[in-house]
């Protein structure tokens, strides 16, 4: 006799919508999800993600909640700016993105960079920034969940905060 655990995707039975945050059920006998609104996921297990059929996005999961797993630049600054203005309707400002090391190639071209013209002298150890705010990249070492999350953004008052693409945590 099969054992139940061997039906299911890798996530089990159910999981949540990265989308919608909605219970989908698993296909039995498939690595497939269904949403009635957002259409099929396809468990990867090499991979340890989440797959969405339509549109071929990625998901990962840290600690139960869906992290996007970006290809292009505008689709991590778009979250970051959606974060960013959370935040601020919430009456925080953020005074730093630390960003996944992941993604230092991908959006290092869109940094802002200080310019002699402008301060008068610029310094090796300046930080680039990002919507104005100084911009770090994560040491992969510190933590694991640096090869799932995106970015943290530092506020005033308290700790970071991680955001999945699809909500904020706080």
């Amino acid at each position: 006799m099969m054992s139940p655990l061997l039906q299911y995707p890798i996530f089990g039975p159910d999981i949540l919508c990265p989308h919608c945050r909605q219970s989908i059920m698993a296909l039995t006998l498939t690595d497939t999800y269904l949403c009635p609104r957002h259409g099929a996921f396809e468990a990867d297990a090499k991979e340890n993600s989440l797959v969405h059929l339509q549109s071929g996005r990625h998901w990962r999961q840290w600690e139960g909640e869906w992290y996007r797993q970006h290809t292009h630049p505008d689709g991590i600054r778009f979250e970051i700016h959606e974060a960013l203005d959370r935040l601020y309707t919430q009456g925080y400002r953020a005074t730093k993105v630390v960003i996944a090391q992941r993604y230092r190639e991908l959006i290092s071209t869109y940094l802002e960079r200080s310019a002699p013209w402008r301060s008068g002298t610029v310094g090796d150890g300046q930080k680039p920034k990002l919507y104005g705010l100084p911009v770090e990249f994560s040491h992969d070492t510190e933590d694991a969940c640096w090869s799932v999350i995106n970015f943290d953004l530092d506020k005033e008052p308290g700790a970071p905060v991680r955001y999945p693409y699809f909500r904020l945590l706080e």
